[in-house]
């Protein structure tokens, strides 16, 4: 990919992880220690409670605040919870990244046990709950919507960890 060159996440990021969420217990020291730590740019994401700060696909291409309850729970991608976009990579002005990388969000923890939670790419979020089912996996939280942006699903794999299932669709609602 050229310098400057938008990445054609859609077409090219299949199963691959391609957005990420932290749960933070205080979001401004959180906020704070991955900007001193690493140099992210973290933004307040604007979403359906029309905050400040990024709209967009959340720089990754694929998807913004997707839950804004981590793997457990409780968010809805800006309806009302406090979703801020972490910004690993540069992005172009839809969010989306301008070299390789990953971008995600950072979100108040809903409950003590609310982990990090890695989103992989899919072509379908039910065909691929179904087949977590049939290897010996659960799902979590089945699809919902992120209007505008897609589907995502949370599911458990045989060992108990919860991860993201997303799928890119314009027309979700």
């Amino acid at each position: 990919m050229l310098r400057g060159e938008v990445f054609n996440w859609e077409a090219e990021m299949d199963h691959t992880i391609v957005h990420f969420e932290i749960p933070t217990d205080d979001p401004e020291r959180a906020q704070a220690f991955y900007k001193e730590l690493f140099g992210w740019d973290i933004r307040k994401f604007g979403g359906a409670s029309g905050g400040e700060g990024a709209g967009g696909s959340g720089g990754d291409g694929s998807s913004a605040a997707s839950s804004g309850g981590g793997a457990e729970g409780g968010g809805d991608g800006g309806g009302g919870h406090e979703y801020w976009m972490v910004m690993t990579v540069p992005a172009d002005e839809e969010g989306r990244p301008t070299r390789a990388g990953v971008n995600g969000g950072m979100m108040r923890r809903a409950m003590p046990e609310q982990t990090t939670v890695n989103y992989i790419s899919v072509e379908g979020v039910d065909e691929f709950s179904r087949k977590v089912e049939k290897l010996g996996g659960s799902v979590v939280l089945p699809r919902q919507p992120v209007p505008g942006m897609g589907w995502f699903a949370y599911v458990k794999d045989t060992e108990g960890n919860v991860f993201g299932l997303w799928e890119c669709d314009m027309s979700a609602a």
